[in-house]
C-alpha cells in the first residue's frame, strides 16, 4: 500500500515544452529553456510539474498523436535533455508527471505502417479494423463538427480502422494482452527516467471494448485500471496515475477503485463545469450539488481540480440551457466556442480581465476539494489569440518579459505566435513587470498557492457546505485532525453581509480568524458570525484562532 501520498497536498503546473521556454533560439521551447525556468516554478509555489507530449510527433493534434513512445522530438531536445531537466526538478523538490497517450498512436508509427503494410504482421493486432465500413462509422466523435467519421478506410490495408480522436490517431487495440504490455514497458521507461507519475489521456476511451460490432456503451475493462497501478506500485511505490476521465458521479468509484487500487487521481470535471455554471450565474448552488455528489471516494484518492486546461472548457455534462448560459456570460461569439460542447479562450479574457472576479476564481479553485491545477501563463492572466485554430488559440508561448516576443524566444518566428497586440499582448502582461508590483496578479497568485500549501485540511480533510442563506455565497468547512478551515467566497459583483455557524464545538473559543488578512471575527450571542463580502470578495478562515494549529491531533 503506498505511503507517500504526496499528491494529496500538492500544486500542479501544467506547461507545454515547446511553448514555454526556447533556449536555443530557433523559435521553438525545449527541455533546456524549461530548466532555466525551474526557479521561476519553484517560486511560484509548485510543488509538481505536468507535461504536455514531448515524444516524436507529426504534431498535427498538439503532440497526442505520438510517432516513438521512447523519445524526445528533436525540437524539445533530447533524451539526455530531459534527464537533466528531472534531475534539476528532483533539486528543487518539484516531481514531474508526463502525459501517457495510449489510447492512440500517430498513423506514421512504425507500428500502424507495419500493421497497414501486412495482414500477418504481428502488429495488425494492436489496432482495430474492420474489413466492411461498420455501421457505428458516424457516431462517437470526439470533435463533432470538425471530425467526420470513427472509422477510415486505408487503401494499403484494404480495410477501415478505428480512431475514437482524429483520423491520423488510430486507436490501439488495449485488449490485446501485447498492447497492455507495451504499455507498461513505456511506463517503465519514463519511471526509470525520473517520472513521479502520469497523466492519462482519454481513460474511458482507453479501456472501452473496441470493435465494428460494438455498440454505443461499450464494456468498460476496468481490471486494466488496476494493472497499470500495481505496476506502479511495483516499479515506484510513491508514482502515481492522474486520470482524464470526464466520467459521471456513479462511476467514481469504478475509476477509483473501491480499495482504492485502481487511478490515484481524477480531473473533476463535474465540479469544473459546475463552477463556471456557478460564476455565470452568480449562484452557488449548482457547484454545491456538483460538490456532493463527487464527495464519496477513497481515503487515499484525490480529485485535480482546475478552471482551465490545454483543451476547450468541456461543458458536455450540463444542460443545454445551462451551457448557453455559460456561453453567454464567457464565450457569447460563436468563434469563441468549440465542438458545440466547450470554450475555447483563456481564463482572464473569458472575465473580462476583471481582476477582483480573476482573484475570487482562483481563490475558489484553491478552496474546493482536492488539488489544485494550474495551467502556465494563467499565474499572470494571459490572453488568447482567437485567430488561431480550434485549441491552439489558448496555447501561446509564456509571456516572460515585455521585450522581443515576450522573452520566450530570440527568434522572429515562433512555434505559435506570441500575442504581441491588445490588452493581453506581452507588452502589458508578462512575469518580469508583474514581479515588481506589489499588487499583480503573479505576486497575489504566490501568496494563495503559500497559503493553500499551509492549508492541507482542504488536501485532506472532510468537507460540508454551510448555509449561508445567500445563493451567491459559498461557504465550505473543512475538518482534518481537530482542526477546521471555513472558506467563504461571494459569486456576485454587489457586496453582502451574511451569518453563519463556525462549526466549532467549543463556543468559548469560538473565532474565524482570517489567514489571508489576519482579520478577526467573534461569535454573536446567537451563536452565528456575521462576516461581509465585497462584490467577488473571499476570506479563508481559520476555526479557533490560529493556535488550533497547536493542537493538531498527529495522525
Amino acid at each position: 500500500m503506498i505511503t507517500d501520498l504526496w499528491y494529496k497536498n500538492a500544486v500542479i503546473y501544467c506547461l507545454s515544452v515547446g511553448t514555454f521556454m526556447d533556449a536555443n533560439g530557433d523559435g521553438v521551447g525545449d527541455f533546456a529553456g524549461l530548466e532555466r525556468r525551474l526557479d521561476y516554478i519553484q517560486g511560484l509555489g509548485a510543488t509538481a510539474i505536468w507535461l504536455m507530449p514531448f515524444q516524436p510527433s507529426p504534431k498535427k493534434d498538439g503532440g497526442y498523436d505520438i510517432a516513438d513512445y521512447y523519445g524526445v522530438d528533436p525540437a524539445y531536445g533530447s533524451l539526455g535533455d530531459f534527464v537533466a531537466f528531472t534531475h534539476a526538478a528532483k533539486q528543487r523538490g518539484l516531481r514531474v508527471l508526463i502525459d501517457l497517450v495510449v489510447n492512440h498512436t500517430s498513423d506514421q508509427h512504425p507500428w500502424f505502417q507495419a500493421a497497414r503494410a501486412d495482414p500477418n504482421s504481428p502488429y495488425r493486432d494492436w489496432y482495430v479494423w474492420s474489413d466492411e465500413r461498420p455501421a457505428t462509422a458516424d457516431e462517437g466523435m470526439v470533435f463533432p463538427g470538425v471530425q467526420d467519421t470513427t472509422w477510415t478506410y486505408d487503401a494499403k490495408a484494404k480495410a477501415w480502422y478505428f480512431h475514437r480522436f482524429f483520423n491520423f490517431q488510430p486507436d490501439l487495440n488495449t485488449a490485446n494482452p501485447a498492447v497492455l504490455a507495451e504499455i507498461l514497458k513505456i511506463m517503465g521507461f519514463w519511471i526509470q527516467l525520473g517520472v513521479s507519475g502520469f497523466r492519462m489521456d482519454a481513460v474511458p476511451f482507453v479501456i472501452a471494448e473496441k470493435g465494428a460490432d460494438v455498440g454505443g456503451k461499450p464494456r468498460e475493462q476496468f481490471d486494466m485500471l488496476r494493472d497499470f497501478r500495481e505496476f506502479l506500485q511495483w516499479r515506484q511505490g510513491d508514482a502515481i496515475i492522474l486520470a482524464e476521465a470526464n466520467i459521471l458521479p456513479n462511476q467514481d468509484f469504478a475509476y477509483f477503485g473501491d480499495d482504492a487500487d485502481r487511478m490515484h487521481m481524477m480531473f473533476n470535471f463535474q465540479v469544473n463545469q459546475a463552477t463556471f455554471y456557478a460564476l455565470a450565474g452568480h449562484d452557488a448552488r449548482p457547484l454545491v450539488k456538483a460538490i456532493e455528489k463527487t464527495k464519496p471516494r477513497p481515503l487515499s484518492c484525490q480529485w485535480g481540480i482546475f478552471l482551465r486546461n490545454h483543451d476547450e472548457l468541456d461543458l458536455g455534462r450540463l444542460t443545454e440551457a445551462q451551457r448557453q448560459a455559460v456561453f453567454a456570460e464567457f464565450g457569447p461569439e460563436k468563434h469563441m466556442q468549440l465542438y458545440d460542447r466547450g470554450i475555447r479562450r483563456r481564463f482572464a479574457p473569458m472575465l473580462a480581465g476583471d481582476p477582483r472576479r480573476i482573484r475570487m476564481a482562483y481563490s475558489l479553485m484553491f478552496t474546493l476539494p482536492g488539488t489544485p491545477v494550474l495551467r502556465y501563463g494563467d499565474e499572470i492572466g494571459m490572453g488568447d489569440d482567437l485567430a488561431l485554430k480550434e485549441r491552439d488559440c489558448a496555447r501561446t508561448p509564456m509571456q516572460w518579459t515585455g521585450e522581443h516576443q515576450g522573452g520566450f524566444s530570440k527568434a522572429d518566428t515562433t512555434v505559435l505566435p506570441v500575442i504581441d497586440h491588445g490588452p493581453y499582448g506581452y507588452a502589458h502582461v508578462n512575469v518580469a513587470d508583474q514581479r515588481h508590483e506589489r499588487d499583480s496578479l503573479l505576486n497575489w497568485m504566490q501568496s494563495i498557492i503559500r497559503q493553500r500549501k499551509e492549508t492541507p485540511e482542504i488536501g485532506w480533510g472532510d468537507v460540508v457546505a454551510v448555509p449561508t442563506g445567500k445563493n451567491s455565497v459559498l461557504a465550505l468547512r473543512y475538518e482534518w485532525r481537530g482542526n477546521a478551515v471555513l472558506c467563504v467566497h461571494n459569486l456576485a459583483a454587489e457586496p453582502v453581509e451574511i451569518a453563519l455557524e463556525s462549526g466549532s464545538p467549543d463556543p468559548e473559543h469560538d473565532v474565524l480568524v482570517d489567514v489571508l488578512t489576519g482579520a478577526r471575527s467573534a461569535v454573536r450571542d446567537d451563536g452565528t458570525h456575521c462576516v461581509f463580502l465585497e462584490g467577488y470578495g473571499y476570506h479563508w478562515y481559520r476555526v479557533g484562532g490560529l493556535d488550533a494549529l497547536l493542537k493538531r491531533r498527529p495522525a
